[in-house]
């Protein structure tokens, strides 16, 4: 299982509860397709949207992504060689949203996203602490925090934590890859799963059974301490619980749905898992995703090269995932964040070094689509340090997305010490 990697934080509390498997009720297989598993988990009442989470790593250029085209010489003159141009006939111009911003050609995808309503955007956006460490601005961002190393929990975990609902699944929160974000760490249990697929071991029954036996006989280990009996039949149940979900996913089977095709890279097969898990009714609450790679220091280029290559990855899969969900996304939340932006002039190695004012996107059935942003220019006097000033906390933008379409109130909590600002960026649920 050298490709599947379960990773669980499970309190005391959840683990007396005794969490798993008390969960699953039968299904009919006549009434689903091939790749659905005979098991569903009831998500027990939660009454709002799923929230998906995708974490752009790296510090993606927000000003090239959603291109203030509009500034002219201010944004022009800084970028002599990276710049995207106004929108025009050529394909190779920003695509026009407003007048003022403008899309990557890149990001094409989305703009009938953005034309159907369904996509906002926020610009001037992110963390407030003015840190241009790729890891401590990731972790404030994620512990929801920013400029506070002390937090030991993730703003998705106080979330789930805090939330007046329960789910029994352990599908209730999971992290697509080999480790779990810190956003979901805390106190509430989470799965990082790397690949559905590879969990089938290439159809060989023998080695899954072989691994359940092998379990069977970790978790029968005699205790002398009624606690401990009681924790290893709780991570027992859980452990299976999860081995016979994933053994009835057949994904090689699923077929998405209004042709939508998702790249063929770690981050397609990661949203398709992510359709896969939704429509299986497993019980899925959140969803972490990363795409990496937005450190575009040297040669990041402008209509064409790597940044370029990045957002077309980025926009193809959320296409996908959209037409995939179909009417589903009336109640699924796509958030998309980056730890920080890019400076607004470019460098000598015609890329751009950390900077701080960024821009974030929301995709959801539940959306009202736009761009949103407290702009104050790009001109000496507007910027700080060099840099695109935020305008808008992130925090407020995750904080109106969970009040009013996943339905948890409790922002106090989630993000301590803060008081978020509701933004119309999406309908009440």
């Amino acid at each position: 299982m050298k490709t599947v990697r379960v990773n669980r934080l499970t309190s005391r509390r959840e683990a007396l509860g005794m969490i798993g498997a008390a969960g699953v009720i039968g299904l009919s297989k006549g009434l689903f397709p091939s790749w659905m598993p005979r098991l569903a988990f009831r998500r027990n009442g939660a009454p709002g949207d799923i929230l998906v989470v995708i974490f752009l790593r790296g510090g993606m250029d927000g000003l090239n992504a959603v291109v203030p085209y509009a500034e002219g010489a201010a944004y022009y003159d800084a970028r002599p060689t990276i710049a995207i141009a106004e929108p025009s006939s050529n394909p190779q111009s920003a695509i026009d949203l407003n007048g003022f911003f403008g899309l990557h050609p890149a990001l094409r995808p989305l703009k009938a996203l953005y034309d159907d309503g369904a996509l906002a955007i926020i610009h001037a956006c992110g963390s407030p602490d003015p840190t241009r460490s790729h890891f401590d601005a990731m972790e404030y961002m994620e512990r929801g925090t920013p400029g506070s190393k002390t937090t030991r929990t993730g703003w998705l975990s106080r979330h789930l934590e805090s939330a007046a609902w329960q789910n029994d699944s352990p599908f209730r929160a999971v992290g697509i890859g080999t480790m779990l974000p810190s956003s979901l760490r805390g106190e509430v249990s989470a799965l990082a799963l790397k690949s559905i697929a590879d969990f089938h071991l290439g159809g060989r029954e023998d080695q899954l059974e072989a691994m359940r036996q092998a379990l069977a006989r970790l978790y029968t280990v005699e205790s002398d301490q009624p606690l401990g009996r009681s924790l290893l039949a709780a991570y027992a149940k859980e452990t299976f619980a999860v081995m016979d979900i994933l053994a009835n996913l057949n994904v090689g089977t699923y077929v998405p749905e209004r042709d939508a095709k998702y790249p063929e890279s770690e981050f397609g097969e990661g949203l398709k898992q992510i359709a896969v898990l939704i429509k299986a009714e497993v019980g899925l609450e959140v969803a972490c995703l990363d795409l990496g790679g937005w450190d575009t220091h040297e040669e990041q280029g402008g209509a064409e090269g790597e940044q370029a290559r990045l957002l077309a990855e980025l926009a193809d899969g959320l296409a996908a995932f959209y037409a995939d969900m179909g009417e589903r996304m009336s109640g699924v939340s796509v958030v998309v964040m980056s730890e920080f932006g890019r400076r607004v002039a470019e460098n000598a190695s015609h890329g751009t070094d950390h900077g701080h004012g960024n821009a974030m996107f929301v995709l959801g059935g539940g959306v009202i689509g736009g761009v949103y942003a407290d702009w104050r220019g790009l001109g000496a006097s507007a910027l700080v340090d060099g840099d695109l000033p935020i305008t808008t906390d992130y925090r407020d933008v995750l904080a109106s997305v969970l009040a009013e379409r996943v339905l948890n109130p409790a922002l106090d909590y989630i993000f301590p010490n803060y008081t978020p600002k509701r933004l119309p960026i999406v309908r009440p649920r």
